[in-house]
C-alpha cells in the first residue's frame, strides 16, 4: 500500500469517473486503474462499483476512502512541519470562497495578504458553499470562507464578520425616494433572485418566503426572475425589472448617498437600508471561515484571518 494508490482512490471517490480521475492526478487511466485494482487486491476487497457510465463507491469502500484521506492529510502535515521548521507561514494557502462574496473581499484581501505575508500565496477557488464543503473535506482546499448556515461537518471555525443586506431598487422606482425600506414592502415587489445552489438565495427567501413558491409554477415567471450571478441581477435592477437584496459589501463606494436627479439614459441604482416597524434587526448573514481540524497550519490560518479583518469591510460588524 502506497501514499499514491491512497491519492488515486480518493480521487476516484471525489471524480466517481476514472478517467477525470486521472486528469486530476496527472497520469494516464491504465495507470490509475491498475494502482486502484493492486490496492483492492491488496486489501482483498471492492472499493468502487464500475459500470459504463460511471463509478458508485462501495460502503466499505467510503469508510477506507475517508481513512485514505487522513493519512495522505497526515503525511502532509510532515512536509509542513519541516516547512514550519524554516518559516511557519511558508508555503501556498489554498482558500475556497463563495461566489456572493468573491468579488468583493478578494481584492482587498489578496492585497492584504501579499503586503503582510508574501510567502504565503493565496491559491483562490470560487464555487458553491456545498461544492466547497465538499473540497475542504477531500483536502482540495486548506479552508474556505462560507456565510452560514451550512451543514455542521465537523469542521474548525472562527467568525468573521456580520453583514447587513440592502435593498437594491430602480432609481426610478417609488420607494427609491425613501430613507429606507421594510420587507413588508419588498413583499409587494418583483423579487430578483439568484439561482438554485447560491447560499444568498436562500436567505433572501429567509427574508421574503413567500417567493419560494414561485420557484415551480408559471404564475412565478411574472413575479420572480432568476439570474447567475449577483453583479448581473444588479444591472436588471438598474433596468427597472424588479428589486432584490444584496449584501453590504456589494454595494459600491457612495452608492448610499440620498436619492438626487439623474438624466434618463444613466443607469442606477438605489441601495436602502432595511428597516421594521416593530424594531427588529435587519436581515444579515454571518461570515465565517472554516477548515479541516486535521489541518495544522494554525499560523497561517490566524495570518488569513488577519488579513481579512485588515481588509476596509465598510458597512459589516467584524467579529473576535
Amino acid at each position: 500500500m502506497t501514499l499514491t494508490e491512497l491519492k488515486y482512490i480518493v480521487a476516484v471517490a471525489r471524480e466517481k469517473h476514472f478517467g477525470r480521475a486521472a486528469e486530476a492526478c496527472f497520469v494516464s487511466q491504465p495507470t490509475l486503474s491498475v494502482a486502484v485494482k493492486k490496492l483492492e487486491d491488496e486489501l482483498d476487497i471492492k472499493l468502487f462499483e464500475r459500470s459504463s457510465n460511471e463509478v458508485t463507491i462501495t460502503p466499505l469502500g467510503e469508510d477506507i476512502v475517508r481513512q485514505a484521506q487522513s493519512v495522505l492529510d497526515q503525511a502532509a502535515e510532515i512536509k509542513e512541519i519541516a516547512k514550519r521548521g524554516k518559516d511557519p507561514l511558508a508555503g501556498v494557502l489554498t482558500l475556497g470562497v463563495i461566489y456572493t462574496i468573491g468579488p468583493y473581499l478578494l481584492p482587498d484581501l489578496v492585497r492584504q495578504s501579499i503586503a503582510r505575508t508574501p510567502q504565503m500565496p493565496l491559491m483562490l477557488q470560487e464555487n458553491f458553499t456545498v461544492k466547497l464543503l465538499e473540497m475542504l473535506r477531500t483536502g482540495e482546499i486548506d479552508c474556505a470562507i462560507l456565510a452560514e448556515p451550512f451543514p455542521d461537518t465537523g469542521l474548525a471555525t472562527a467568525p468573521l464578520y456580520d453583514e447587513p443586506f440592502l435593498a437594491a431598487v430602480p432609481s426610478t422606482h417609488p420607494l427609491a425616494q425613501q430613507e429606507s425600506i421594510s420587507t413588508a414592502q419588498l413583499k409587494n415587489e418583483t423579487m430578483l433572485l439568484l439561482g438554485s445552489g447560491h447560499c444568498f438565495r436562500d436567505h433572501v427567501l429567509e427574508v421574503c418566503p413567500e417567493f419560494a413558491r414561485y420557484a415551480s409554477n408559471a404564475e412565478g415567471i411574472r413575479r420572480s426572475f432568476e439570474g447567475s450571478s449577483l453583479e448581473t441581477i444588479k444591472h436588471m435592477v438598474a433596468a427597472g425589472m424588479g428589486v432584490t437584496l444584496v449584501p453590504r459589501l456589494s454595494v459600491p463606494p457612495g452608492a448610499l448617498a440620498s436619492p438626487r436627479r439623474r438624466r434618463a439614459d444613466e443607469p442606477y441604482i438605489r441601495y436602502l437600508p432595511i428597516t421594521e416597524p416593530d424594531g427588529s434587526p435587519p436581515p444579515m448573514r454571518r461570515v465565517t471561515l472554516v477548515w479541516r481540524r486535521s489541518f495544522t497550519r494554525y499560523e497561517a490560518i490566524a495570518a488569513l484571518r488577519n488579513a481579512v479583518y485588515a481588509c476596509p469591510l465598510s458597512g459589516v460588524e467584524r467579529l473576535n
